[in-house]
């Protein structure tokens, strides 16, 4: 975040840091010569996209519009700007929402008293890409694989004189990997056992035991063999003797299906260094790839199924931490450096294998990759399952406040309905600041007014003395001629 200075009896506050500036920089200066860029390709690319590019351009952009905060103690007024609320890259928003929905889940659906287990199902090449465009084909699969889960855990109640019993869980999708790759795959956060509703109308939570290396690979082959069945059902696999498979995408979206393809593998898809990979600082050059599961995690046909980490009961400081974990943005501004050649320099957040610390992009290249990670509207990337489903009849046992073993005349009838978090206070559980707190006085302020007319923010903007003209995009130009070189 920025700092809030004072201007007579007015306070600016200016949200972006000089990171979070680089990335507005880039985007302004070379959008439009990425579309141009997409144009001559003879592609193009769907309007939702192009959407959420242009909009990033204006987040925390005070000419954009504002909101006016006012403290009754001193009469101290700040303007705080709007943000784009898009969910595709942009860190700011994207660190609001993940603090909204896990403070959601620690607060409202998973009870204290319970243990949980982190389930993170990743896929090959190809089924990343059938995945990347098609919402109800990712719903397909992430049932098969909640399916599989649950059933395991309810074959280990049966085992031990339980049967009947049910599990739930929460999943983010996560549509990109450490490196700004489009990698479709599913973090699953699942209660460690399941509830047995006994004769009687008592319900009971059933611990599964400590989980083994052979129990996850028993359930990553259920989920392979079951995916595999569902692709061929759809005519998504590639016919005997055939290597390549079916792309629709290609006909329906052929700019953004080059973009998936591109990013899934390393590559570049536009410009004159199509075709090529992301270049890379700090590679020690080719190593052997060595092929290894560590504990609780299993590999086959390309699919990876990892589950060692446990959360135990009433640790409720690692149940946040993980569930911010599930939810974060792509990635954070600071990763981000413009170089003095006009380069882009992103930092991961690990070394590869190979030693690479850093990929270098040029402009409208780090813009392909953001254009990759954009979801389709209406495509819901967290998912609800089992008895953590809204109208999941054990659901008042298996949420704060319910307790498993009270007869239901006794547990609470239905967990209270979702209250969102306020905007001051994603802004203090994200920024661990309190907007809302006068700097002057210490006297609660509120908000008083949004302004979005340009009418009204041009004169106020100017009686503050900063800038009120809204920023424009730079006209597209031709590629540099510039041969990236490392070595």
């Amino acid at each position: 975040m920025g700092t809030a200075r004072h201007l007579g009896t007015c306070a600016l506050w200016e949200p972006r840091d000089p990171t979070q500036a680089a990335l507005h920089q880039v985007l302004r200066e070379n959008l439009l010569t990425f579309l141009s860029q997409v144009e001559r390709s003879g592609r193009y690319l769907p309007g939702f996209v192009e959407r959420e590019l242009r909009s990033f351009v204006t987040c925390g952009v005070l000419s954009s519009g504002f909101a006016r905060v006012h403290c009754r103690g001193c009469g101290l007024d700040r303007v705080v700007a709007f943000s784009c609320k898009h969910r595709g890259f942009c860190p700011s928003c994207g660190g609001r929402r993940m603090a909204d929905t896990a403070a959601f889940w620690v607060d409202s659906v998973l009870a204290p008293h319970l243990p949980l287990r982190q389930w993170v199902l990743t896929f090959p090449f190809p089924i990343r890409y059938l995945l990347a465009y098609r919402p109800a084909l990712v719903s397909e699969v992430l049932g098969i694989f909640t399916r599989a889960v649950f059933e395991f855990y309810s074959r280990q109640a049966d085992a031990r004189g339980s049967p009947g019993g049910q599990s739930g869980a929460v999943t983010a999708i996560q549509r990109w990997g450490s490196a700004l790759n489009l990698n479709v795959h599913f973090h699953t956060l699942a209660l460690d056992g399941a509830v047995v509703s006994r004769p009687g109308g008592e319900v009971v939570f059933e611990p599964s035991p400590e989980l083994t290396d052979q129990q996850v690979g028993e359930v990553l082959a259920v989920v392979v063999q079951r995916v595999v069945r569902l692709l061929a059902r759809r005519g998504l696999l590639p016919e005997a003797g055939v290597d390549q498979y079916p792309d629709p995408l290609q006909q329906e979206e052929p700019g953004l299906a080059a973009c998936y393809a591109a990013s899934i593998q390393g590559r570049i898809a536009l410009g004159q260094r199509a075709g090529r990979r992301v270049e890379r600082l700090g590679s020690l050059g080719p190593v052997p790839w060595v092929e290894h599961s560590g504990p609780r995690c299993a590999r086959a046909q390309g699919f990876s199924l990892h589950a060692d980490l446990g959360l135990a009961s009433h640790d409720r400081d690692q149940r946040e931490r993980v569930c911010r974990y599930l939810l974060r943005p792509p990635f954070s501004h600071d990763r981000l450096e413009l170089l003095g050649d006009g380069l882009v320099s992103f930092a991961l957040r690990r070394p590869f294998s190979d030693g690479t610390t850093h990929l270098i992009f040029e402009p409208t290249e780090l813009i392909e990759k953001l254009a990759a990670l954009i979801p389709r509207p209406w495509a819901n990337l967290v998912r609800y399952h089992g008895v953590f489903a809204p109208n999941a009849r054990l659901r008042p046992y298996v949420v704060p406040g319910g307790q498993a073993g009270v007869p239901p005349a006794k547990s609470s009838a239905r967990a209270k309905p979702r209250r969102q978090l306020s905007w001051a206070a994603l802004m203090r559980r994200v920024f661990a600041l309190d907007v809302l707190a006068c700097p002057r006085c210490g006297a609660r302020a509120r908000v008083i007014a949004t302004i979005a007319q340009r009418a009204v923010i041009v004169p106020f903007l100017r009686c503050l003395g900063v800038p009120s003209d809204v920023p424009l995009l730079h006209p597209a130009r031709p590629p540099p001629q510039h041969e990236l070189d490392f070595w």
